[in-house]
């Protein structure tokens, strides 16, 4: 990526995370306002976080409207490879994470409800091969990434 192209993904990323802050605050103080445990709300603004200043702005700037049709990518690959920390319970968390932010996005006017309705299928369909995947991935007697992934 020339210097130019690098700096302009840079300020689009920064604004992003600018962007992101608000909405992160806002995802906050609704789920406050629902009465859950501040341990709870942190565990998903934490995941959420994670998924739209991590993930989203991975190769692209991707603002987190736009971030709704890319679970499948982010569960059943990104995540895998890239958190330390995922396991069986960590992706499922996260789906219910992600469930319940883009249900807010669609609340607050952000995203439209197919858009949700899309995510909460995919999340339903994919799970299971997700989990499968994190298991082939983690089998230290599968080395070759075409057993690993589907290839």
């Amino acid at each position: 990526m020339p210097k130019n192209e690098y700096e302009e993904y840079e300020r689009a990323c920064a604004k992003i995370r600018e962007e992101n802050g608000k909405l992160l605050a806002d995802f906050e103080q609704w789920f406050s306002e629902k009465g859950l445990t501040e341990k709870t709300i942190q565990r998903h603004v934490e995941n959420v976080n994670f998924y739209i200043n991590e993930f989203l702005l991975y190769e692209d700037a991707m603002p987190a409207k736009d971030g709704a049709g890319e679970i499948s990518m982010f569960l059943g690959y990104w995540f895998i490879r890239k958190a330390m920390w995922a396991s069986l319970s960590s992706i499922r968390e996260n789906a219910a994470s992600l469930k319940k932010f883009y249900t807010f996005m669609k609340e607050q006017g952000h995203i439209e409800a197919d858009d949700l309705q899309d995510l909460k299928e995919a999340i339903k369909d994919g799970m299971p091969e997700w989990l499968a995947t994190l298991g082939r991935y983690d089998d230290p007697d599968i080395t070759d990434p075409m057993d690993i992934w589907g290839l």
